[in-house]
């Protein structure tokens, strides 16, 4: 399109101006780096208690966000660096980003799970989860100084968004069912199957708040939190890199997020629910879902793609911003979530000598969270063909 060759973070762009090298790469990947060592400074200066401070919480995003876009950079231009030393310094930063996820990932899931019992049981939601709900849908790597798309929201366009899903709520409690057995069942299950899930998932948000913190005093991350301070000032190019255009190699991240998303079935997913969200959910198999490794495979490569522009676009990139990659990486995230939080209850009902009805809840949260899942693709789908928009 021809708005798109506008744009000058685009990798196939030809617009006037410097070459973007190895240098702007060596650029890059040290103002990473002292973002990394930044947020470091400031984990250590807020510390962390029994579950960390807001202070400290940030500080490990900042670490994560800084940890996987220099690990993004070392994997798309690799040509242009030390091999040896790309090979050995990506699997250490994935797992430093990795590890500081967790234990917000299940705070998140947690959030996600009981707000949807709420929902599911015809009450109110939870005291501060709607905002809670509504922030965990943003991009939370997007560049400073960016916006969301207001467009996208926090839910996907065929799924209601949180002021159509209040209205439906309210509809619902002015004019209730005459009989409803069902949800009669669901109301007196979701309770115990909300205490289930909070339980599990808070033991397991503190296992991770403490292999975090652990994490942070071993020696292992001391090794790559110095390899990091030497990146700030020392970056490993290749003697051929300062002449070397980095454009061809993001446009290869590019065609190769193309070509993914070119084998996803989007037919299917042009439906915004379809029978395709259940299939395998009666599966005792405790697997990740077979149909969901495909776009969790987009997401990571749109999130190289994005990372790519960047380091392409150099300094002033922040700028200028594909709104459209912007949306279809929270579609994508929000993919990821329900995904996971479908697992979760679906591993809750498998928790031996548990009630009827607790179970039963547990199948319909299950169920709703698989459809949140074929929200999730139909939104990827809708913006992905939007055309690409530039905004300063």
């Amino acid at each position: 399109m021809a708005q798109q060759h506008l744009d000058p973070t685009d990798p196939r762009s030809r617009h006037a101006g410097p070459v973007p090298t190895g240098d702007a790469l060596a650029g890059y990947l040290r103002a990473q780096a002292t973002e990394f060592l930044r947020a470091l400074r400031l984990h250590r200066e807020t510390g962390a208690g029994a579950h960390g401070s807001e202070g400290s919480a940030e500080a490990a995003r900042a670490l994560r966000r800084s940890a996987r876009r220099i690990s993004a950079g070392l994997h798309t231009f690799q040509p242009l660096l030390d091999s040896d030393w790309c090979e050995a310094m990506r699997p250490e930063l994935a797992w430093v980003s990795g590890t500081l996820a967790m234990e917000h990932a299940y705070t998140a899931r947690l959030e996600r799970l009981l707000t949807a019992l709420h929902r599911l049981s015809g009450s109110t939601a939870l005291p501060g989860q709607t905002a809670g709900a509504v922030t965990a849908g943003r991009l939370p790597d997007a560049p400073a100084g960016t916006r969301a798309d207001p467009a996208a929201g926090g839910r996907a366009a065929p799924a209601a968004s949180v002021p159509q899903r209040a209205a439906s709520r309210d509809a619902g409690l002015r004019n209730p069912p005459a009989a409803a057995p069902e949800r009669g069942n669901l109301t007196v299950g979701a309770a115990k199957a909300g205490a289930l899930l909070d339980r599990q998932l808070t033991l397991a948000r503190t296992r991770a708040h403490s292999t975090a913190l652990q994490a942070l005093g071993s020696s292992r991350f001391h090794a790559v939190a110095d390899k990091v301070a030497v990146l700030a000032s020392e970056v490993p190019l290749t003697r051929a890199a300062g002449s070397t255009d980095l454009r061809p190699l993001a446009a290869a991240a590019q065609d190769r997020l193309t070509d993914a998303v070119t084998a996803l079935p989007l037919v299917t997913a042009g439906s915004p629910y379809n029978a395709a969200a259940l299939v395998h959910g009666l599966s005792p198999d405790t697997v990740p879902h077979p149909q969901d490794a495909p776009w969790h495979q987009v997401r990571l490569l749109l999130r190289l793609h994005r990372y790519a522009r960047e380091a392409v676009s150099g300094p002033k990139g922040n700028a200028v911003v594909d709104l459209r990659l912007l949306s279809a990486g929270r579609a994508l995230n929000r993919h990821r979530d329900a995904s996971e939080a479908a697992a979760a209850a679906a591993q809750a009902a498998r928790t031996p000598r548990i009630a009827p009805a607790t179970a039963y809840a547990l199948g319909v949260l299950h169920a709703d969270q698989r459809h949140e899942v074929e929200a999730a693709r139909f939104a990827f789908q809708q913006c992905w063909q939007k055309e690409t928009v530039r905004t300063s």
